[in-house]
Order: C-alpha cells, then sequence, then structure tokens
C-alpha cells in the first residue's frame, strides 16, 4: 500500500485547490476559496477524473468537518459520551434569541429539558460550569451535553426569539 499523497495548486483569483490522493488511490479535493468556503470533491474510483461528488461547504461548515475529522480533544481517558447514549453539541446563541441578555437559570434547561449546559464560548474565553446566575449574551457558543432528545429541545429553546 502506498502512503496517501497530497499536493496544492494555486487558483488565481479563486484560491488554492488541494488534492489527496489515499492509499487506496482514491482521489479527494478541496477548494480553499479566498472567502473562507472549501468546496469538496471525491472523484469515481474507476475514472480519477470523474467527479463522483462535489459539496460547497460555508466557512463554518469547513470548521465543523475540520473538527471532526481531527478531533483534537479526543482521548481514551475522555468519557465517551456516545457509548452512554449521551451527545455533546455546541449551539450558538443569536443575538435576536429571546435569552440573549438573561440569567441562563431562566431558561430552566436541565428542568425543562434533561440537558446541561457545561461550559459557554465567549469570544477567545471558556466558562465551564456556569451558574444560574450566568448572563447569556447574544453570540455565546453554549457547550451542551445530555440525550439526543434533550439537545435537540435545548437547541429549539435557545433559538426562541
Amino acid at each position: 500500500m502506498g502512503a496517501p499523497r497530497l499536493s496544492s495548486t494555486p487558483l488565481p483569483g479563486i484560491g488554492v485547490r488541494y488534492d489527496l490522493t489515499t492509499r487506496e488511490r482514491r482521489r479527494i479535493s478541496v477548494v480553499a476559496h479566498r472567502d473562507g468556503g472549501r468546496t469538496l470533491s471525491a472523484y469515481r474510483e474507476d475514472d480519477p477524473d470523474a467527479c463522483a461528488l462535489s459539496v460547497r461547504l460555508s466557512a463554518g461548515e469547513a470548521t465543523a468537518l475540520s473538527d471532526a475529522l481531527t478531533p483534537d480533544h479526543h482521548s481514551p481517558n475522555l468519557l465517551s459520551t456516545t457509548e452512554l447514549g449521551l451527545v455533546a453539541e455546541r449551539i450558538e446563541l443569536a443575538s435576536t434569541s429571546h435569552w440573549n441578555g438573561r440569567l441562563l437559570g431562566d431558561t430552566r434547561m436541565r428542568t425543562e429539558t434533561g440537558a446541561s449546559i457545561v461550559a459557554v464560548l465567549r469570544r477567545s474565553e471558556a466558562i465551564p460550569s456556569p451558574a444560574p446566575d450566568f448572563r447569556l449574551v447574544g453570540g455565546d457558543t453554549l457547550i451542551v451535553i445530555g440525550t439526543r432528545e434533550g439537545v435537540e429541545s435545548a437547541a429549539a429553546i435557545l433559538g426562541r426569539e
């Protein structure tokens, strides 16, 4: 088996294209657009010049995919929530949210959904275990953990305008 190969090609006025040939000789490319977006393309196995899939990602979607592909938080010593039927998600609080400027305790999140807000990311700061008197601000990213249903209910509550 060969090692994966990565090459890059400047695309004037567009950005840079990165081509990866996997050890299984499959071709994948990513065009990094100047606006921060990405186009991810996968090519057919029987014809490496024929595109089988092409997906345009926003900068945020590209970051989320990158986080999923290279989780630096992965450690065998960390609790694997999926094995326990739990999920952890980031939920951004919109500036138009009903909860912008209100106290975390006012959401009654744990009581209403069973999900817990375990941290808040604000600008470059992380606030672990925010107390009920913590004031939410539009743009905050809340780290919510609970069952899939609980987290979805939490997202609906937090999305209230």
